[in-house]
């Protein structure tokens, strides 16, 4: 009978350690203990191949493995569906976990908002902040709106006169980012007609005069610009951006319109991420972001720099969170 207590004892202790060990999350949860990882990274883009998410996680693999900044393979995967939520939710089920990562930008913030995911920045560790990409606000090569003012005095006469296409659903990025200018223009937002296009067919729908507007990213302008099939009207920044045709793009800002949108892109991982991981990744971002390699890329792309670590990125998220709510609230979009 001892020895059968003994031997049930000793299970109990195992498993009770295997669990403990397990809740920790592959790590250590010690501030002062050092943590490297022990086997590849993997990086979510919680979207299909292209466009901001996909490209912003390949080039970041890329820089790693290239610069040899980390040491490990750091394969990309793509969740794409729910406008984010659904890599929201296979990050989810990886708690714990210090070799998964995500990319993510505004959506994580406002489909939360809008009542389209049960996931928000809060249910992830916030790691760091890698770059920043602004909006464009697109028309035909021919279209009478020479600037965002002629545009927006069309506006201001009959919101719903002119009709803005996105790639987001009604209440997320580029609905969001349009909105955001209009309404500092004067425009009554409430009325202004969205459609959303998931299928990222918004080009060709201006380009074919079925709508007027496309409300996109600055990057995602550049080829047909230099076709000359489209001009842009304006865009999102506070300040004209570098590059080829990038530079010829003017701000709203420039224009008299005293707004901006930051669509901010960097990583997280899954929640109860151990903080000596966190520390690691922090360090290896920073080292990302002050390399040749990685300005190249931010060059290319038109992007602009806006490194946090994960405390001044998590105050951020909250700071976005309120103005973004307040907004959404307004249009009768919030949850």
């Amino acid at each position: 009978m001892k020895k059968l207590f003994g031997i049930v004892t000793a299970f109990m202790l195992i498993l009770s350690s295997g669990c403990s060990s397990q809740s920790s999350g592959e790590g250590t949860n010690n501030d002062n203990e050092e943590w490297k990882p022990t086997q590849p990274i993997e990086i979510t883009a919680p979207a299909g191949p292209g466009g901001g998410w996909d490209t912003t996680a390949r080039m970041v693999s890329q820089v790693f493995e290239q610069e040899k900044i980390i040491d490990k393979r750091l394969p990309v995967v793509n969740k794409a569906g729910g406008g984010g939520a659904i890599g929201w939710a296979y990050i989810a089920g990886k708690e714990g976990s210090n070799h998964h990562l995500f990319v993510a930008s505004p959506p994580l913030v406002l489909v939360p908002l809008n009542g389209q995911s049960e996931y928000g920045y809060e249910d992830f560790t916030p790691v760091a902040n890698v770059i920043a990409d602004y909006g464009a606000f697109v028309v035909k090569a021919d279209a009478k709106w020479d600037n965002l003012n002629e545009l927006f005095e069309d506006m201001k006469m009959d919101p719903a006169s002119v009709s803005v296409i996105g790639t987001s659903s009604p209440g997320s990025m580029d609905h969001m980012q349009f909105v955001k200018i209009a309404k500092a223009a004067g425009v009554d937002v409430t009325k202004i007609k969205y459609i959303s296009d998931p299928d990222a067919g918004g080009l060709t729908a201006v380009l074919n005069g079925s709508v007027d507007i496309y409300t996109t990213g600055v990057a995602e302008t550049i080829e047909q610009v230099k076709a000359g099939k489209i001009k842009v009207l304006g865009i999102t920044s506070d300040y004209r951006l570098e590059g080829d045709v990038l530079s010829d793009f003017p701000t709203a800002k420039e224009q008299g319109i005293d707004a901006t949108f930051v669509n901010w892109r960097g990583f997280f991982g899954p929640k109860n991420m151990a903080p000596a991981a966190v520390k690691y990744y922090e360090q290896k971002f920073k080292e990302l972001n002050d390399s040749p390699a990685w300005d190249e890329i931010r060059k290319k792309y038109g992007w602009g720099e806006l490194y946090m670590n994960s405390e001044e990125y998590s105050e951020f998220l909250k700071k976005e969170t309120d103005a973004m709510e307040a907004l959404l609230k307004e249009l009768g979009l919030a949850r």
